[in-house]
């Protein structure tokens, strides 16, 4: 397997030259945002890999690629330079979408957004996927040909929720889809699915008699036509540090019901006088783990 062939350099070499252009004293100026030097990066550290810190405040060494295609997946948007992981993940997403075929009948699975190179806070987008231990993975079908490369930066995928928010959209929906997201949260490695409320209440009502998967499946803002996968903090990687474990049971219940409420279907507008809340200063080196330094400067 072309992971287990990997060479893997020893962790955190040192250097007082900067990687692919950035110096130490651009690494360490105060305040600069760290979202600029992480989504400048276009490759790997090229050290032993590690994911550090948490799910939206951290850096990845030792990336790999998910190649943007294999015989039973394709990446999306390769202009965002996001289809990197933990080896972890990338050897999940194979798994898994080599799995898809046989128990969902897709030719495979359509892949978003993974993480940047080196990880870190994204220039646009997403507040985790920072450590490469997240992806999305998207709820239309892979097509059965290969879809050319600058078709798959404006290809649209199938939304799955009803214009109302209640439900799923049942001309979208398929017996399909609660099947692709089973296998999904079945894998061991798999800590979390966050997929869109109406989404989970159909997995609700369609999933069978093995439902202990469904504890994995969260409900979450958003998230009409993906899911985001998170995978456990790897062994390798004592700096990473874990989400709470999931709550017990299936998640079917009253707690579920708290997303179709009024209050949070259509919250009211704020008033026109009241004062507009000031944005989140972007994080900057100093938010995140100190090893991330060094994961900036490995070259």
């Amino acid at each position: 397997m072309r992971i287990a062939t990997l060479a893997l350099l020893a962790f955190f070499v040192p250097s007082a030259a900067a990687g692919q252009g950035l110096s130490a004293a651009d690494v360490w100026q105060a305040g600069k945002p760290a979202k600029e030097l992480f989504g400048g990066m276009k490759a790997a550290a090229p050290v032993a890999a590690r994911a550090i810190g948490t799910y939206a405040k951290g850096c990845l060494s030792g990336a790999l690629a998910l190649p943007v295609e294999g015989p039973t997946w394709q990446a999306m948007r390769l202009s965002r330079n996001r289809n990197w992981g933990h080896p972890e993940l990338i050897a999940y997403l194979e798994r898994l979408a080599n799995k898809v075929p046989q128990v969902a009948g897709w030719p495979g699975l359509l892949v978003g957004d993974l993480a940047q190179p080196r990880g870190g806070p994204m220039l646009s987008g997403h507040a985790s996927h920072q450590l490469g231990l997240d992806a999305d993975v998207w709820l239309t079908p892979m097509p059965s040909l290969l879809i050319p490369r600058a078709e798959r930066e404006e290809f649209p995928p199938q939304l799955m929720v009803r214009r109302d928010r209640k439900d799923i959209d049942p001309a979208a929906w398929t017996p399909t889809h609660w099947r692709v997201i089973k296998a999904a949260a079945e894998d061991p490695i798999v800590e979390r699915v966050l997929v869109n409320a109406a989404i989970k209440k159909a997995l609700c009502r369609d999933a069978q008699d093995d439902r202990g998967w469904l504890q994995k499946v969260r409900p979450i803002y958003g998230h009409d036509y993906h899911m985001h996968i998170r995978i456990r903090c790897p062994k390798d990687s004592p700096e990473c540090q874990p989400q709470e474990p999931v709550v017990p049971g299936d998640g079917c219940g009253k707690e579920l019901d708290w997303w179709f409420t009024d209050a949070v279907l259509y919250p009211p507008p704020a008033p026109l006088d009241a004062p507009k809340p000031k944005p989140k200063p972007p994080l900057t080196m100093a938010d995140l783990p100190q090893s991330c330094r060094q994961v900036l400067l490995a070259k």
